[in-house]
């Protein structure tokens, strides 16, 4: 199990870096065209490319010191770090977003247009394209893997391929609406704002703790069930997810005569059964039945 989190770390390495490399690209053009045209929403879509640049850099952050093993300190190992990258991808973003809407306003405030060219259009389409082939990479490897970091990652460069989609909206309608441009970059600072809300709600519902999934539950029932020749009600189920390593205890009925090393062996054969399965180390921990003695 522990070759197959590594080659899921290396694999998620080598999507961030392709994003991280492209984007950056993109970024530079989007910036420079902004900036030669004096347009706030191309500008705000720099920054949010430029955001994403800095969601991918987090996040290979994240792989890299999620693939460092456990030591004294942290027993469970670092796998967490994505989750704290995914909380400051989330300050950032909400920061460019207060940003870019405060910008907008003021623009449509003062009545300011903006003048697009044949070389902004080009560069946003492209940067549709580019943004959506990333997308798909992030998202489609990060189920792979079983990332969040990756997958959100992946829904970001989606945003702003969206983001994209519309500024390509906004030039073919600037020459007949002034305020095209200041509404668009609201609109793109607002797009911002929901993603760090719920990058930060995710992250923010992942270090407190959550329940396991109902899917999750009833892969466990199921594997529990056809590996018993009894009926052990599990419950006092808990789940704890440290990044790719996730520690999973339960609590299951034997009758109170059963031999010490008959309970044992079942506990261990199932815990053994479900790290197989579902690549979670288990502890199972045996209540009794009843108040019978035990028999030797």
């Amino acid at each position: 199990m522990t070759e197959q989190i590594n080659q899921n770390i290396r694999k998620g390495i080598l999507v961030v870096t392709i994003s991280l490399i492209i984007n950056t690209l993109l970024v530079i053009f989007k910036y420079w065209i902004g900036v030669q045209i004096s347009s706030i929403a191309i500008v705000a879509e720099a920054w949010h490319s430029l955001s994403d640049s800095l969601t991918s850099i987090l996040v290979l952050i994240g792989f890299k010191m999620s693939s460092k093993p456990p030591d004294y300190k942290h027993p469970f190992g670092h796998g967490r770090t994505e989750v704290i990258s995914s909380l400051i991808i989330a300050l950032i973003l909400a920061l460019v977003a207060y940003k870019f809407l405060v910008e907008s306003v003021i623009r449509l405030w003062q009545h300011q247009s903006v003048q697009y060219n044949q070389t902004a259009l080009l560069i946003f389409i492209i940067s549709l394209i580019i943004k959506e082939f990333l997308a798909r990479l992030s998202i489609n490897t990060g189920k792979q893997i079983k990332s969040d970091s990756l997958i959100a990652d992946g829904w970001h460069h989606r945003s702003d391929a969206l983001a994209s989609l519309m500024v390509i909206f906004g030039i073919f309608l600037n020459p007949y609406f002034w305020w095209v441009d200041g509404v668009i970059g609201t609109i793109i600072s607002l797009i911002i704002a929901r993603i760090a809300y719920y990058i930060l709600k995710d992250a923010i519902s992942s270090l407190i703790g959550e329940k396991p999934e109902e899917s999750f539950l009833k892969q466990l029932e199921e594997l529990v069930k056809s590996n018993t020749s009894r009926d052990v009600q599990l419950h006092h189920i808990h789940l704890h997810k440290y990044g790719h390593h996730s520690e999973l205890t339960f609590h299951i009925m034997l009758p109170g005569e059963m031999k010490l090393g008959k309970a044992h062996q079942i506990a261990t054969q199932l815990e053994e059964k479900i790290n197989s399965e579902l690549s979670v180390e288990t502890t199972i921990h045996v209540d009794v039945q009843s108040n019978k003695s035990v028999i030797d």
